[in-house]
């Protein structure tokens, strides 16, 4: 009688297991969505930018600050980014000194940079938000050299072309819109200006700019 009751309990619970599952809530899963990076630096941009630049020698170094436009293209692959860029600037890089000319007077020699840009490939490496990168490419300077004798004054220009290479660092800090800052190495051959040659001329310059990314 034991042994038939115990098997009783047992057919009642095997027979009531199925109506407990029933009312156990169902478990659902759902599979965590892929996670996009926050930030793509491919695409337009266009911005604007000032510097400060030195010519690399010790005695009347050309000095002095600049300011323009940029206008580039990105192209990020994973966390590298590669990309093109083309700036120009008006400034006032300049050195200027006097001398006295036995029984004529003072004479002012002037050697002023008024324009300067580049063309640059970037090679970058992105970080969220930072962009670390590496630069070079073509520069172009425009530059004239003025001298004052007696109230006249006579002058000469000449388009300064060579390369420049430099490294730099970029943060979006808001939807569309980024914060640089860079050096830039920039060295030009010689030209002859005024008849005058005005050998190699090397800047070491540094920038800051803001940019607009479309």
């Amino acid at each position: 009688m034991k042994k038939l009751l115990l098997m009783g309990v047992g057919i009642a619970a095997l027979g009531m297991a199925p109506a407990v599952a029933a009312d156990l809530p169902a478990r659902t899963y759902t599979k965590a969505p892929a996670l996009a990076p926050i930030y793509n630096w491919t695409g337009f941009y266009v911005g604007g930018f000032g510097g400060y630049a030195q010519e690399d020698v010790s005695d009347f170094p050309l000095k002095g600050g600049f300011g323009g436009g940029t206008l580039g293209y990105n192209w990020q692959q994973g966390q590298f980014v590669y990309g093109i860029e083309a700036d120009a600037a008006g400034g006032d890089v300049s050195v200027s000194a006097t001398a006295f000319v036995p029984f004529v007077g003072p004479l002012t020699l002037s050697d002023k940079f008024n324009a300067l840009g580049t063309v640059r490939g970037r090679v970058g490496f992105a970080v969220d938000q930072w962009l670390f990168y590496g630069t070079g490419g073509f520069a172009w300077a425009n530059e004239k050299l003025s001298g004052s004798l007696l109230g006249v004054t006579a002058s000469d220009s000449q388009l300064r072309t060579g390369w420049t290479a430099g490294a730099g660092v970029e943060v979006m800090f808001a939807p569309h819109w980024s914060l640089k800052a860079e050096y830039l190495y920039r060295s030009f051959g010689s030209e002859t200006i005024a008849g005058v040659s005005t050998g190699t001329t090397n800047l070491n310059s540094g920038q800051v700019g803001v940019n607009y990314h479309f």
